[in-house]
């Protein structure tokens, strides 16, 4: 694998806009179904989503920490949830999306400043 990180990043990102429509997508589309409904079509959804987040783990844990991985697929889902709420979902756009954006790049900051700086 000649580039992990981007291998990583990339194959989280997809998994969280599978994880985002599993989790999201249902409110919309399925509100007149039963919920159960709902669960099995989301647990399929699901099915893609953990064959994608699996090995993107796998692969970033060769060079992030299990720390830092957790931090960036926060960071991806944030940037993966705000373009669908809007998009998909019709939310209107909030202020507070832009302060929850702003507390989740001081965590990834603080989880990778040892990487950027090189503390321990």
């Amino acid at each position: 694998m000649s580039h992990p990180i981007l291998f990583s990043i990339s194959l989280l990102t997809l998994s969280n806009v599978f994880m985002t429509f599993a989790w999201y997508a249902h409110l919309k589309d399925m509100s007149q179904k039963p919920w159960l409904v709902a669960a099995l079509l989301s647990w399929g959804i699901a099915l893609f989503e953990y064959l994608l987040q699996v090995p993107a783990n796998r692969v970033g844990y060769t060079v992030f920490s299990l720390g830092q991985l957790k931090i960036m697929q926060e960071a991806i889902t944030l940037t993966v949830f705000v373009p669908f709420a809007l998009l998909y979902m019709r939310e209107p756009l909030k202020l507070d999306y832009l302060w929850s954006a702003l507390c989740i790049m001081g965590a990834v900051f603080f989880a990778f400043r040892s990487k950027l700086f090189g503390e321990a």
